[in-house]
């Protein structure tokens, strides 16, 4: 028995594996382009599943299709959600840009599976599977709709989750005073649990600002077709499946109210990745704090302690390393150069069609699934143990020169400054250099200079 079944084509005749369940343009594809090992995400996959299951129950409503082609392309749009034929969607991201081999590699497995399933040759890739539809609004829709559901499912609720931990380092930690830093140097004192509420609020801001941007993913582009014209697509087609699709998600998806905006602008992925990056640039600042307050044990700040998760050194006995800040500002980076690549490829837009939207799909769900995953690994392995060394936190605060910006309305600004030269240049306490310079006496000083006074 041969390997093989030969499948043809407008361009002439293909070999295709005999267990495979694609036909010609798949096959063609993966032949012409042997370009790097990324492959298209399965966050798009199943999108595209889902779109085209819309798709058929929108075209049986307007009679484009019988009641028996829609059962078989439901069913098996059904089992790939189910992650059935997951093998069945080898494609390359170094493709065409427009994604038409991958709205092809859907329209034909379909196809094959379905007649199949019917035990008839009902379905066709183009005429059935595809109908009221071109690869040109099919990609673009995919796209926005694993934006959405990916974003919603998995990275706001890791968000959640991270806010959630920090609220209870905030409130366990209650009345603790340290010193602030500025510039690296040491400022005024501040609560510790106003420092973390900073970081609380950084997350809830880029939550905030990630879910704005969601409103622009929410638009889809199907209903287009070729350039935005709606060419071969009933009337309100778009309606029909957006209606369908928000019933399935419960995502208030609707149609783009620009068709020819749908197809040849990708702003609202930069968008959605530009908020992202946001997340990202706020966790790096996180984590990087993190790592400095935890430094030492005994040659760093060393004012927290976070969790010793495993060995840190290859060669020094007993070393452990800030390791989970270091893998968020690691996937920080790469989100960073992600949203570059987003960026240069939603600029690249020609005439009526973006055709760069693979590789915007490859980094968005890569950003997306690096900082959920980076997120929730932080805040269960770093986060979840971190507690304040209160011992260092007393001892910096009170060696702080800094506490001298409260005798600015008793002493003056220059007064002030040269207590705090002094008491630098002399190694001694704030409180010597003023007594010493005669500024004031220590029962003053005692009353004057009180941290909790200056909060």
């Amino acid at each position: 028995m041969s390997n093989y079944r030969i499948e043809g084509d407008v361009l002439g005749k293909v070999k295709v594996p005999a267990d495979k369940f694609w036909k010609s343009q798949t096959q063609r594809s993966l032949e012409n382009f042997p370009i790097g090992i990324e492959t298209m995400p399965q966050s798009i996959l199943n999108a595209f599943a889902l779109l085209k299951e819309a798709c058929a129950i929108a075209n049986l409503s307007y009679q484009k299709i019988t009641q028996e082609q829609c059962d078989a392309i439901e069913h098996v749009c059904e089992k790939i959600l189910d992650g059935q034929y997951n093998d069945q969607f080898p494609l390359h991201v170094w493709q065409t840009g427009s994604g038409t081999q991958t709205n092809m590699n859907f329209n034909e497995v379909i196809t094959t599976l379905g007649n199949q399933y019917a035990d008839q040759e009902i379905l066709h890739p183009n005429d059935i599977v595809n109908c009221s539809q071109s690869s040109n609004d099919t990609f673009p829709t995919a796209l926005h709709m694993m934006m959405a559901q990916k974003t919603i499912d998995e990275l706001l609720p890791a968000c959640e989750r991270m806010i959630t931990e920090l609220k209870r380092i905030e409130e366990e930690n209650q009345g603790l005073i340290k010193i602030g830093r500025t510039h690296l140097q040491d400022a005024t004192p501040l609560y510790f649990s106003q420092e973390i509420s900073g970081y609380r609020s950084m997350i809830e801001h880029s939550m905030d600002q990630i879910q704005s941007s969601l409103k622009y993913v929410k638009e889809l582009a199907i209903g287009a077709t070729a350039v935005g014209t709606g060419i071969n697509c009933p009337k309100d087609f778009d309606q029909k499946v957006c209606s369908i699709l928000k019933e399935k998600t419960h995502i208030d998806f609707v149609p783009d109210p620009n068709k020819f905006h749908a197809l040849t602008s990708k702003d609202a992925c930069v968008l959605l990745s530009g908020a992202i990056k946001g997340l990202a640039c706020n966790c790096m600042k996180i984590a990087n704090d993190i790592r400095w307050l935890a430094s030492g044990p005994r040659c760093g700040i060393h004012e927290i302690d976070i969790p010793s998760n495993e060995p840190g050194s290859s060669i020094m006995p007993g070393k452990v390393n800030p390791t989970q800040c270091e893998a968020m500002t690691m996937v920080s980076v790469q989100v960073m150069g992600n949203d570059t690549a987003i960026g240069m490829a939603a600029s690249q837009g020609n005439f009526e069609l973006n055709v760069f939207m693979p590789l915007i799909a490859y980094n968005i769900d890569q950003s997306i699934q690096l900082m959920s995953d980076a997120i929730d690994s932080f805040t269960l392995r770093c986060l979840h143990g971190l507690k304040p060394n209160k011992e260092t936190i007393d001892k910096n605060l009170h060696h702080s020169l800094m506490l001298v910006t409260c005798l600015n309305p008793v002493i003056g600004y220059e007064k002030a400054g040269k207590a705090s030269q002094y008491a630098y240049h002399h190694n001694c306490s704030l409180k010597e250099a003023i007594l010493e310079l005669g500024y004031l006496t220590e029962e003053e000083f005692d009353l004057y200079v009180d941290p909790k006074k200056m909060i």
